[in-house]
């Protein structure tokens, strides 16, 4: 898994977009609709931006929650704006259901893709039954007699393994498998270099108005950032990763193959070098940002 920068500089980059999001304006249902049938109707990026910013509260929210997999905040972060950018390729307002209500679940879809892409622990754990253990034991952890990191008892075990549908040695078999990789408190090191703990990444309220403008400043750069990168792509990778990740109805590696006379194993490498690239690129955005003028 590729890493952001390590440090004070990618600390302060986190805080800001998330002070950032959370002082966003919220959008009336007149409003949210207008925008969502202006990017669905006319492709109108500014408005699809509006939607998009006027939700990352919501992301960043959800995001908060998965803090306890030794992923960095930062990361979670990224894959909850992709979120929000894919529910709005697939929101439609004329369903009579709030844009809030599609996007968390394509946030959550693609935080945990990500978390479960890049935790070794879970590379085997293939089943439906396992992946819900591996989200679910540290939440059932905190709510069973206050236990949090601790090893749960015997009676523990069984409630959560009745609840989903494994047995209690899968249970205790997972128990260990997070602890041995690491599954950390909100009181361990958020980065590196130990200068700040997880829960520091807790919005700050009392930033005044010069913060702000820095924030929003940061979000617009990174924006940027992300549009310079996507430019880089050939055109076969952004036909694909706009086929597999944008569209409202995302295509099949077989039918893709099919369309450009490749494999879907082929289709699946040029996926990966396309995202791989993208992540290289605004990584090297950031880097030269924070260089010494």
């Amino acid at each position: 898994m590729e890493k952001l920068p390590q440090g004070p500089n990618r600390s302060t980059t986190t805080k800001n977009i998330v002070n950032y999001a959370m002082r966003a304006p919220l959008l009336t249902p007149e409003r949210e609709r207008e925008l969502a049938l202006r990017w669905r109707e006319e492709g109108d990026v500014a408005a699809m931006h509006e939607l998009v910013e006027a939700h990352a509260r919501l992301a960043i929210s959800i995001a908060k929650r998965f803090r306890n997999y030794n992923v960095p905040m930062s990361d979670l972060i990224q894959e909850a704006h992709i979120g929000l950018v894919q529910a709005a390729d697939r929101f439609d307002p004329e369903r009579g259901v709030r844009f809030s209500t599609c996007a968390s679940w394509w946030v959550r879809a693609a935080i945990q893709d990500y978390v479960l892409r890049n935790w070794s622990v879970v590379r085997t754990s293939t089943t439906a039954a396992q992946k819900s253990l591996f989200f679910g034991l540290s939440r059932y952890r905190a709510r069973l007699a206050g236990y949090g990191d601790a090893e749960l008892t015997p009676e523990h075990r069984d409630i959560v393994a009745r609840s989903l549908g494994v047995t209690e040695a899968e249970v205790e078999r997972m128990e260990h498998r997070l602890g041995a990789a690491g599954d950390t408190s909100l009181n361990q090191a958020l980065y590196e270099d130990g200068t700040e703990e997880r829960q520091d990444a807790v919005v700050d309220e009392r930033e005044g108005p010069e913060a702000e403008v820095v924030q929003r400043v940061e979000y617009t750069k990174r924006m940027s950032w992300v549009r310079k990168a996507l430019r880089s792509l050939t055109l076969r990778e952004r036909r694909i990763v706009r086929a597999r990740h944008l569209a409202k109805t995302p295509r099949t590696l077989e039918e893709l193959g099919s369309e450009l006379g490749v494999s879907k194993e082929r289709v699946r490498q040029i996926e990966h070098q396309a995202i791989t690239k993208l992540r290289r690129k605004v990584l090297a955005f950031q880097d030269l940002a924070a260089a010494p003028a």
